[in-house]
């Protein structure tokens, strides 16, 4: 484990492995940069993979008050690390966050690999409730983490009976101590998961060549990736540099096997 001090004074922990051009890898929510760390392997021999643990999880520190701009600011700061500009991935919520870094800081993104960001465009899933950050930070504030996780699985479309395995499975520890940060997830995303798919128009200023991807499976099922589809086709639309690649069989935590071919054939063309 490395740490770097980004911009507003909060420590960033980062592992940095492989050899050859650089990409930073921007998970979702609820990850840290041990989740990456098979992927991170599979693409060191290829790239300079940077993992980390985004603000407020894991063996990274946080500052008040927070802001998406800061979370911005980290991944610059690794870009300056990496020598001013990288590759990025981002997975998930963190490829939305990926796309506001590509938007607000432009300059320091070469180029931008997005898997399944989960925008709410129309009634293929509930938009993100009203007050949602709010009750969440109410809940974290009020030393509820676990059912903060819970509130946050149920609005990304877990079922009841998975959540309540989750609960007694040995990871749940883990997202118990993660959840304060899903606060900043939300935040992320709040603007995009509201069913309107003129949110994505802040994106059109993206001048980044973009891969963006998806699956073809949501918890194993056909039928439950249809927002995700429709979400990252408006995506699509709007960017103006954009590849657009499904990945067959895959769900929203894709196979190594399927993901890196994907990206080094993006990144490395």
């Amino acid at each position: 484990m490395r740490t770097l001090i980004s911009k507003d004074g909060a420590p960033i922990a980062y592992d940095q492995s492989g050899q050859g051009p650089a990409l930073i890898l921007v998970s979702g929510a609820s990850s840290t940069r041990t989740d990456a760390a098979s992927l991170a392997a599979a693409l060191a021999p290829y790239f300079t993979v940077y993992a980390f643990d985004r603000r407020g999880r894991g063996d990274s520190g946080d500052a008040a008050p927070y802001a998406v701009a800061r979370e911005v600011e980290d991944i610059g700061a690794l870009a300056d690390l990496a020598g001013g500009s990288a590759f990025v991935f981002g997975h998930s919520s963190g490829a939305i966050l990926a796309l506001e870094a590509a938007r607000l800081a432009p300059d320091k993104i070469i180029k931008l690999a997005l898997y399944e960001p989960p925008v709410i465009i129309d009634a293929s899933h509930p938009p993100m409730p009203p007050g949602f950050v709010a009750r969440l930070k109410d809940l974290i504030a009020a030393g509820r983490n676990g059912e903060a996780s819970e509130t946050f699985s149920a609005h990304v479309g877990l079922p009841p009976a998975m959540i309540a395995q989750m609960r007694q499975s040995p990871m749940w520890p883990k997202m118990e101590a993660t959840a304060p940060s899903l606060v900043y997830d939300a935040t992320i995303c709040e603007d995009v998961e509201q069913g309107d798919p003129a949110a994505l128009n802040k994106w059109a200023t993206v001048s980044t060549p973009t891969l963006l991807m998806d699956g073809t499976l949501f918890l194993g099922q056909p039928e439950g990736h249809a927002f995700m589809r429709h979400g990252a086709d408006a995506i699509a639309r709007v960017l103006p540099y954009v590849r657009r690649q499904t990945l067959d069989g895959q769900d929203h935590g894709p196979s190594n096997e399927a993901l890196v071919p994907a990206l080094r054939a993006f990144f490395l063309e």
